[in-house]
């Protein structure tokens, strides 16, 4: 199977921080952003594999900036690496303030999915190609991710 660049699989999403999805202090709630994450990391591995895809795990998510209505969340989505039938999604988060323009960094998460077909079996994946130094650092440190997983798994 023919490998597929990392920067072939980048997923990019902005929504509006709107109060139907903040808590009574007008902050944005965890779990939206968590939401997005998880469609912004989707699209990305549906990118690189070309087939549904399904969440396996997500990593640890801390909350550095809290999100208020009216400003704008990007998220930046791709593909770190690719095993046989799962891949690593990496997402960031940052937010924008509309009125200002400063933007500060909310969240990153790593994400493992699964490729699956119309059965909901696994089904194999390309191999990613990193190109950059940063991509191949983060290939790297998605396969020490990967064992640690694989290491909770069995306990």
């Amino acid at each position: 199977m023919e490998g597929r660049f990392v920067q072939d699989s980048v997923s990019e999403y902005s929504e509006l921080a709107l109060p139907n999805d903040a808590n009574l202090f007008g902050n944005l709630l965890g779990g939206k952003i968590m939401h997005i994450v998880d469609l912004a990391g989707a699209i990305a591995a549906m990118k690189h594999c070309r087939n549904p895809v399904v969440t396996a795990s997500v990593d640890h998510m801390d909350f550095i900036h809290p999100v208020r209505i009216g400003q704008l969340l990007r998220f930046r989505a791709s593909v770190n690496r690719a095993f046989r039938t799962s891949m690593e999604v990496g997402v960031k988060v940052w937010v924008e303030d509309l009125r200002t323009g400063a933007e500060k960094h909310v969240s990153s998460a790593f994400l493992t999915f699964v490729s699956i077909d119309a059965t909901g079996a696994g089904v194999p994946v390309p191999p990613i190609i990193p190109q950059t130094e940063e991509e191949k650092r983060r290939y790297e440190q998605a396969g020490e991710r990967r064992e640690y997983r694989l290491a909770l798994r069995r306990r």
